[in-house]
């Protein structure tokens, strides 16, 4: 059941970290407690001055506190305080590790302190983490100071993993503060007894907005928010974040509902923290790159950077990169086994919770990790990060950053080790954009009516509630500011009789009008299907991986397993498995006897090129050719390695440049390419290419290939294209790159209805139209996807009104294509000055696109041994030329 090798897994985290330590002579020795947080804890053992009753704490025994830790508080942690105590809302934006939890956990206390104590005990404060394991470190946190502070000050945790002996203690007893997710916050609101208990809450903290802010989930709680400062008007909120790039505007919708303390408090507490931002550049670099296939070169060389730090983590991408590279490390130190780990979403609670204890006890060399382990989880003890090729976004960068030298005044570092030689383009370019500050901002989604379909039915189930009243109370949420009366009836209407289209099916008629005026859940049924599918994280369906002797690995995807039979082998926690059999949703395996296994993927790998980090690669390129026409090299050490890929590059084409559009056409024997680069990421090149071969064809009927990466894109087509006469000199004219009616001509040229049928199944199961299946009786996938796609048709036919239907469409534009980002894209390129390319062959920013194409044809040997044929044909030309 463990993700190590070394030591055997077992049941007893402790002991398997007191195995740890003797394996690890070297290691600090601890007291923490390596068993998950206790659901609450009262008074520890205090260090120096007694504590002192909650209504006597005054902001000079906090100083004091201070002082005999021997901390000094920061001004920022001053102003917080100070804000809170006067009942101010606001949000607290400081760089990671500077004391942002002490911050505004005291100040919640100051706060308290100077209300008149509640009558019987009550959750006063609740703290929401975007994370379950996020939300034990924060309990332990929050614990820790509030028991050396205060008397009679108890804090506990409800999330999704608590169980019932601790929840029903919760309920009986419950803490001063309670740190618990969002989900767990809606839950509460189902309930009558919960929504009660939810009017004493005096302060609500939001950690980690900026994690929640652009997503179904802050919707979720921006209406949960909403609610809460409906039962006190006078509820104190306030966020937390450390990478934010729209400060003001993060403010704006998480405080949007708040009515007490005049303007929300924004404070930033800057502070000198050293960020080193480095690369891992190999000795060479291969002039033609293609994606991915360099990072394991590197193994060996990373091992080497592992060894000079106490503590190490190696962030992935992908779950998928994370299995490779813990296996390829291991074989490189296999002296590592037992002080290595391997940490992401799919493997078992108890796997993760061990792995995060070994690293707060500094037990673990090393752990190779996905965004798992991205948030604010103090791991004191890691004194570096290995990034795997690039983060693709500077906030991303940052977050991860902060994992190291997680403590005022102590220095974060970040290697990047590129897994092709353009990635080293966008490790300079990172490392410029956080200089010059330039962080991606956040964005609510608006409106999106299955999760406020699911809120109605949540609000019936606890407290009931009149239209007319809670209609008005969602617009003081910002996701809903502008939601009409008409989009809320619909709504009201599709939860009380199923719209148009399902009113003669009573599973659908979710709530009725009681004979109080108030619309409430009638039916038990409806109301624990309801409870079991709150929530808007939606992932497809998960087998559990099991050991045939007993004991449960993680889960993997469904669509996965199934394409495997009883033999066949595949990496999973770290070790080489063979599957059993599969059976009630669990596939049984067995250590494998052989080594080769195929490596699960998982859906949602890909991450787009942010635009920040675009803009910030295509001002390294211009500096890089600046400095190179000049016969100098590049100041930035990354684009010093790649001097012969660049030169090369300039010789039998040009650079793209944030002023200019680079274009290449070639004629080969495949036939006619177009190789174009506007640098906005392959999430808007997969809709550019698309849109620009439609718009082609309208002038010249043909079919095209197309191929596409975070750089540019690539049209290939049979027949000669005249692209001279479409693509005019002056770009603002042609008509391919033309504004012209977007939205249509995307809609046109892409098949927005299987993309808006993609979108449904996520919004029939957030607004509970598909029902996911009680536990140990889930639904698969495939049957999953069947029911939303029946609806999705029964809708198409014969309800075409639906607005679930049009939210579909418009997420599938939104999310799939980014059609907001592909506007803009299009509006910069018509400001850009032309540079078109005929070319002989490929150029080195054109190869990559070629073998992007070439992957979906042939097997990944046979790929290799073609790209090498290719590489060798081009290095010859380049050697001539």
């Amino acid at each position: 059941m463990s993700a190590f090798r070394g030591i055997p897994p077992g049941p007893n985290v402790g002991t398997q970290l007191k195995a740890l330590r003797r394996k690890r002579k070297q290691a600090q020795p601890q007291t923490v407690r390596p068993e998950a947080v206790p659901y609450m804890q009262h008074e520890e053992a205090s260090i120096g001055s007694p504590a002192v009753p909650l209504a006597q704490l005054l902001p000079r025994h906090v100083e004091q506190w201070f002082a005999e830790q021997g901390w000094s508080p920061f001004d920022f942690q001053r102003e917080v305080w100070s804000a809170m105590a006067q009942g101010e809302s606001g949000m607290l934006h400081a760089t990671t590790g500077a004391g942002k939890t002490l911050a505004v956990w005291l100040g919640a206390l100051l706060y308290l302190a100077s209300q008149a104590p509640p009558r019987g005990a009550c959750t006063q404060v609740m703290w929401i983490t975007p994370m379950r394991a996020l939300a034990a470190d924060s309990t332990r946190a929050l614990q820790s100071a509030a028991a050396n502070l205060v008397q009679g000050c108890s804090v506990g945790m409800l999330t999704g993993d608590t169980d019932s002996a601790a929840r029903a203690a919760i309920q009986k007893k419950p803490p001063t503060g309670l740190v618990t997710t969002p989900e767990s916050l809606t839950l509460m609101l189902t309930r009558s007894s919960g929504t009660q208990a939810l009017t004493k809450l005096r302060v609500l903290v939001v950690d980690e907005w900026h994690e929640l802010m652009g997503n179904k989930r802050g919707v979720q709680l921006q209406l949960a928010i909403a609610r809460l400062v409906q039962l006190n008007p006078d509820l104190v909120v306030w966020g937390l974040s450390a990478t934010l790039g729209n400060l003001q505007a993060a403010m704006d919708v998480l405080l949007y509902p708040v009515r007490r303390g005049g303007r929300p408090r924004l404070v930033q507490g800057a502070l000198p923290k050293r960020l080193q931002i480095d690369s891992l550049v190999p000795a060479q670099f291969e002039r033609f790159p293609w994606g991915g296939h360099l990072g394991l070169v590197q193994v060996q060389a990373v091992a080497a950077e592992l060894d000079a730090s106490a503590s190490t983590l190696v962030f992935t991408n992908t779950r998928s990169q994370a299995e490779i590279w813990y296996n390829a490390l291991l074989e490189a130190r296999p002296d590592y086994a037992g002080a290595m780990a391997l940490h992401h979403g799919s493997l078992d609670k108890s796997v993760r919770d061990w792995v995060e204890q070994g690293l707060k006890q500094g037990l673990l060399k090393a752990v190779v990790c996905t965004s798992s382990l991205d948030l604010g989880v103090d791991f004191l003890p890691v004194e570096r990060v290995i990034q795997v090729g690039s983060p693709k976004g500077v906030a991303r960068l940052l977050q991860r950053a902060g994992r190291s030298g997680h403590a005022p005044g102590r220095p974060s570092r970040i290697t990047i080790v590129p897994t092709h030689a353009l990635e080293l383009v966008e490790a300079a370019a990172a490392r410029h954009a956080v200089e010059q500050k330039t962080i991606e901002p956040r964005h609510s989604p608006k409106a999106p009516l299955d999760v406020l379909v699911q809120h109605l039915v949540t609000v019936a189930m606890g407290t009931g509630f009149k239209a007319d009243a809670l209609y008005s109370e969602v617009c003081t949420s910002y996701a809903y500011k502008d939601l009409t009366r008409a989009q809320f009836d619909w709504a009201l209407a599709f939860v009380e009789r199923g719209g148009e289209s399902l009113s003669a099916y009573p599973d659908y008629q979710r709530v009725a009008l009681a004979d109080d005026g108030f619309y409430r859940v009638l039916r038990k049924d409806i109301a624990r299907r309801h409870a079991m599918s709150v929530g808007t994280i939606v992932s497809d369906s998960a087998m559990h991986v099991a050991w045939m002797s007993g004991g449960r690995l993680g889960t993997i995807e469904e669509s996965f397993i199934a394409r495997l039979k009883a033999g066949d082998c595949f990496s999973f926690a770290g070790r080489v498995l063979e599957l059993v059999k599969v059976r009630d949703m669990t596939a049984y395996v067995r250590k494998a006897a052989r080594n080769k296994a195929a490596v699960p993927q998982w859906q949602g790998g890909k991450m787009p090129l942010s635009s920040e980090l675009a803009y910030a690669s295509l001002m390294m390129l211009d500096q890089a050719q600046h400095f190179l026409t000049q016969g100098l090299e590049p100041k930035a050490p990354e684009l010093r390695a790649l001097v012969p890929l660049l030169q090369l590059q300039m010789r039998w084409s040009g650079l793209p440049g944030p002023n200019h559009l680079l274009i290449e056409e070639l004629h080969s024997k495949e036939g006619h390419h177009l190789f174009v680069y506007p640098f906005e990421g392959r999430t808007v090149h997969i809709g550019l290419a698309s849109l620009l071969a439609w718009r082609a064809s309208q002038h010249q009927p043909g079919t095209f290939s197309i191929a596409m990466n975070d750089y540019g894109f690539e049209l290939l087509s049979a027949e000669p294209v005249d692209w001279a006469s479409w693509i005019h000199s002056d770009l603002n004219t042609s008509p391919l790159f033309a504004e012209g009616d977007l939205l249509q001509d995307v809609l046109a040229c892409l098949n927005a209805s299987e993309l808006a049928q993609r979108r449904f199944r996520e919004i029939a199961r957030i607004s509970g139209l598909v029902f996911q299946g009680y536990p140990g009786a889930g639904k698969s996938t495939k049957q999953l996807q069947a029911s939303s796609s029946l609806f999705f048709d029964v809708f198409k036919k014969h309800d075409q009104g639906n607005l679930l239907l049009a939210q579909a469409q418009r997420e599938a534009l939104e999310q799939e294509l980014d059609i907001e980002r592909m506007a803009m894209a299009l509006a910069e390129i018509r400001k850009k000055t032309l540079v078109y390319k005929h070319v002989q062959r490929p150029t080195p920013f054109a190869f990559p696109l070629l073998i992007e194409r070439l992957r979906e044809m042939v097997s990944t040997e046979k790929l290799s041994d073609r790209v090498a044929r290719m590489v060798a044909e081009l290095e010859k030309a380049a050697l001539r030329a």
